[in-house]
């Protein structure tokens, strides 16, 4: 059967390599890469994809040097002790076919340790510590360190290396004039300002030979102030290539940028014609990467020419085989990257092993088995949330006959809910997915109907799993029965169109994101990327679309909007919310609702806020009751999600809980 993405499918060479695909698996830290003792899970890991049809796999970064380590516990290659370690990893790869290269990463100025150095001594605005300047004796000891790195990672068995020269690395920081203000021969002009990343390449050359895969991730925009311009780019490019990089892979923006790069309102492959510009300058592969997330995009990507590869990070949490399902003809049972960044990008900045929303088993894929279950049980899952459906996908899998019931017509609970907010499309898509997926597992749908716990316990299930998520706390106070008082889901549904002056009660995630569902303007959707060019300012100033409505946000507790939002997604909502007009008021008492509109305290002093909306999103309660009459009635009863703990929704929970308890029923 010839292939549905038939460019994607084709081989290429890459140095003395012959990749199987244009698939890379880009770099992503883990959190074990400092931490030899777990190679064994990286190995598995890594083995997966490779198993799944990824041709290329890069490594999280190890730095040549402990000065260039991330964070204070190093994930350093820079003596042969831990060899033995990373050809667990390598085997592993290389027994389902694929390519490994080990990724050199050194962050000057971007660690989080105190021996931080860099081209010049210039704090970064994300990060407390401040660098040393380093000497042009480091800088040469330096160079050393990324060729001899690199003759390791060899004899660990990699197939070559990575050398990150983007997201505002040192070797960025080298290149920058925002950074560099040297004025001896590793600073000036562009010529020398180039001068470091140029060398390391030449030394990795020449420590590796010419077989073995030298990959150079070039920053394709930087995005700050002070950094390249695509001119100087493309001149950049040229040059890596004479110093005998063998592909280019494309990086978007230093982490300081104040553009979103990798968030879902990023439209799909929305800086691909700056890779197009790299590609045009050399004769070497080019690598396109940040927000490919289905094959039909990476598909066009490369038949229009803009790219030789493809760099997918994130999908391959989300999805080992999405190579492998794409190439099959069964891209609709891919698990797709939400581009949350809840479990990956957050997890790691808050030291915790990383893994992925939407497939709690990455980077943990030894805490799962997939032997059939010892006994074939009917069960039952009540709910087909998110929690509800994991569960059923896990126990299906173990060969377990499940029935799943929803009320509603379709599945996904409230991350069905979520996929109508702006920058947040691709929820629907993972849903669609799941969907996919549970008849692809034979667990048998029945929507569209309530179910009862006598229906149920009639029926003689071994299990039953309640996953009936959450109801909305109901606000409390007089005149909540006004008409002009609706719940979240009214608004998220269409159930219920909202006026021109809207109050949003309540601070957390879900008032976040109704705010911006209902200022968000009507124009610009999610794959306009002239309207996100020009909203983030990426050809100029930044021009704002007039909001949809007025919208004002209020809480009852003190302190700044947005603070349980995420650490890596949660300031790209709070700008938009600025952008738009959004009022914020914190520390306020509610009296009551009466014809005027809504009657407050702050700080003792009384307001009255005209409303033609006010949408309640303060909070939930778990929807429980089925368990207790099921339990009632003698059944074995488990509960997952919401319907356990409502609290704070936490979609990654949900899912965590119920794919773990249908993998062990």
């Amino acid at each position: 059967m010839a292939s549905p993405y038939p460019t994607i499918a084709s081989p290429i060479r890459v140095d003395g390599h012959v990749l199987r695909n244009r698939i890379v698996m880009g770099s992503m830290h883990t959190g074990l890469e400092g931490e030899p003792g777990r190679f064994g899970e990286l190995a598995r890991f890594y083995g997966d994809r490779a198993r799944g049809g990824a041709a290329l796999i890069v490594t999280g970064g190890f730095s040549p040097n402990l000065a260039g380590r991330v964070k204070e516990h190093p994930s350093v290659l820079d003596s042969a002790d831990t060899v033995p370690a990373h050809r667990l990893i390598t085997d592993a790869v290389h027994e389902h076919g694929g390519r490994i290269v080990l990724q050199l990463l050194h962050t000057g100025r971007y660690g989080y340790h105190d021996a931080i150095v860099a081209p010049s001594p210039i704090q970064a605005p994300i990060n407390r510590y401040k660098p040393a300047e380093i000497t042009p004796e480091q800088i040469r000891r330096t160079i050393d360190d990324y060729a001899a790195s690199a003759a390791l990672a060899l004899e660990a068995g990699y197939d070559g290396v990575e050398i990150m020269g983007s997201e505002g690395y040192l070797i960025s920081q080298f290149l920058a004039p925002r950074t560099n203000q040297r004025d001896d021969g590793w600073g000036g002009d562009l010529e020398r300002r180039a001068r470091f990343a140029v060398e390391v390449t030449k030394a990795v050359r020449q420590a590796m030979g010419a077989e073995p895969i030298l990959c150079y991730r070039i920053s394709a925009l930087d995005l700050v102030e002070g950094g390249l311009t695509g001119d100087e780019t493309v001149w950049l490019a040229g040059a890596l290539e004479a110093a005998g990089a063998g592909c280019l892979n494309t990086g978007i923006g230093w982490h300081e940028a104040k553009v979103p790069t990798i968030a879902g309102v990023v439209p799909h492959a929305a800086f691909a014609e700056a890779t197009a510009r790299i590609k045009a300058a050399v004769s070497i592969p080019v690598i396109a990467s940040n927000r490919i997330n289905l094959p039909e995009t990476a598909e066009r990507v490369l038949r229009d020419g803009q790219a030789d590869m493809i760099s997918m990070a994130r999908p391959f949490l989300a999805d080992p085989d999405f190579v492998a399902k794409a190439a099959s003809g069964r891209a609709d049972l891919i698990n797709v990257c939400i581009a949350c960044n809840q479990a990956c990008l957050d997890h790691y900045f808050l030291d915790r092993t990383v893994t992925c929303l939407v497939n709690p088993w990455a980077v943990r894929e030894l805490e799962r088995t997939a032997e059939p279950a010892a006994t074939r049980k009917r069960i039952a899952v009540v709910g087909a949330g998110v929690a509800g459906i994991a569960c059923a996908l896990e126990a299906a899998r173990r060969g377990h006959d499940v029935t799943l019931y929803d009320r509603a017509e379709r599945p996904g609970g409230q991350l069905r809910l979520a996929a109508v907010v702006p920058g947040k499309e691709d929820y629907g898509r993972a849903i669609d997915g799941f969907w996919n997926q549970l008849r692809e597992a034979g667990v048998t749908c029945r929507f569209g109907a309530p179910a009862d716990a006598a229906g149920l316990s009639e029926a003689g299930y071994d299990e039953i799993v309640v996953s009936t998520g959450v109801v909305p706390r109901a606000l409390d106070i007089p005149g909540a029965d006004d008409p002009r008082v609706v719940g979240y889901a009214d608004i998220l549904t269409g159930a219920v169109a909202a006026g021109e002056r809207v109050l949003v009660i309540g601070g957390g995630g879900i008032g976040h994101d109704v705010a911006l569902f209902l200022a968000h303007p009507p124009s610009g959707g999610p794959e306009d990327l002239a309207a996100f060019e020009a909203h983030w300012g990426l050809n100029g100033e930044a021009r704002h679309q007039p909001p949809a409505r007025r919208v004002t946000m209020l809480k009852r507790s003190p302190g700044a909007f947005g603070r349980t939002l995420g650490k890596s997604t949660g300031w790209i909502l709070r700008q938009e919310l600025r952008d738009f007009g959004v009022r914020q008021l914190a520390g306020v008492t509610y009296e009551k609702i009466d014809g005027a509109g809504l009657h407050i305290l702050t700080d003792g002093v009384p307001e009255v806020l005209p409303a033609d909306t006010i949408v309640v999103c303060a909070g939930q309660l778990s929807d429980a009751g089925l368990a207790d009459e099921l339990t009632a009635r003698g059944c074995r009863v488990h509960l997952v999600g919401g319907a356990r703990l409502a609290g704070e929704l936490d979609a990654q929970r949900a899912i965590e809980e119920g794919a773990r308890l249908g993998n062990r029923l």
